[in-house]
């Protein structure tokens, strides 16, 4: 198979598109040419939720969680809103690395802290 016969895809969406599109015109990424797939990574997947608007700037701590299970439901819930978040344990605390246990922050780019907190305090009064 040639490189001109592969479809043209969008490394950003993974939308597929004619050969006369240059640019993806939901995400104005390149095309490039690849291979039609149905399978794509979970990380994969999870980066494309990520607007790119709201990954921009110095890290900020939007909200704290008791522990990790906690710190990866606020974290899912920012992505779906397309908000990329970091979880940092909270400094202070004296339990070894390797437990769930413990207080943790959670951190967005600053271009996205204002859209986390309305997505939060959203979820808050639901």
């Amino acid at each position: 198979m040639t490189e001109t016969s592969k479809p043209l895809v969008c490394p950003s969406c993974g939308a597929t598109y004619a050969e006369d599109e240059r640019f993806c015109p939901t995400c104005n990424v390149p095309l490039t040419y690849g291979e039609e797939t149905s399978e794509v990574s979970e990380r994969h997947e999870r980066a494309r939720k990520i607007k790119p608007q709201l990954a921009e700037g110095g890290l900020v701590r939007v909200a704290g969680a008791h522990n990790q299970a906690e710190a990866e439901f606020i974290q899912d819930l920012l992505l779906e809103h397309g908000v990329p978040s970091m979880v940092r344990r909270r400094p202070g605390f004296d339990v070894p690395d390797f437990l769930a246990a413990g207080p943790r922050d959670i951190l967005v780019p600053a271009s996205g802290a204002e859209t986390a907190r309305e997505v939060l305090l959203q979820a808050e009064s639901s």
